[in-house]
């Protein structure tokens, strides 16, 4: 079951990547020097390095402001073109590692999704809403792709953990109301 998760998230995170390339590697890396939920092995765990973590914060609000701006965001998406993907290939094979996918494979997996969902965006999205609102929208959708970038981020890794806890929950209810009824006639009586 955990070679499922770590692919899904893998795929949720290389997607994301293809949004905002920065979201999800900071993501990864936070959640990876503070949290036990995510666990990197060398040479990934470099993400989670406190000047490494410094710099994507830095990168990722560059992006988000350059994404905002008209005629920039355009300019920006034409350098994204190449970073997203690479950035797709990073968080891919940084969250596969513990799986045993092959490098060479997980590398050219999150190229692959988060090229896709860059290109669509690039090539199809954007387009469609500058000329549709003169440009006046894309700040907007900008700002909704950078929050689903971020939510996909999180969901990808955290929903693992949240079923674990979920879980836990459940099963300490239903002891909890079994001991209750197991009580109740004994307590009764």
């Amino acid at each position: 079951m955990a070679w499922v998760n770590g692919l899904l998230a893998a795929f949720g995170l290389s997607a994301s990547a293809g949004l905002n390339a920065y979201i999800p590697l900071l993501v990864v890396g936070l959640l990876a020097r503070y949290t036990p939920w995510v666990r990197l092995n060398p040479p990934w765990d470099a993400l989670a390095h406190g000047g490494v973590l410094a710099g994507l914060a830095v990168l990722a609000a560059v992006e988000f402001f350059a994404d905002k701006v008209p005629a920039v965001n355009h300019l920006n998406d034409a350098l994204q073109t190449f970073v997203r993907p690479v950035a797709g290939a990073i968080v891919f094979a940084a969250s596969t590692q513990a799986i045993a996918v092959p490098p060479a494979l997980a590398l050219l997996a999150g190229l692959i999704v988060a090229g896709s969902v860059h290109a669509t965006k690039a090539a199809v999205v954007r387009p469609a809403v500058t000329a549709s609102t003169a440009g006046a929208a894309n700040p907007i959708v900008s700002f909704l792709e950078d929050v689903l970038a971020l939510l996909t981020s999180l969901v990808a890794l955290l929903i693992p953990a949240l079923m674990a806890a979920l879980a836990i929950v459940v099963l300490m209810a239903w002891l909890s109301r079994r001991r209750s009824r197991a009580a109740g006639p004994r307590g009764a009586g």
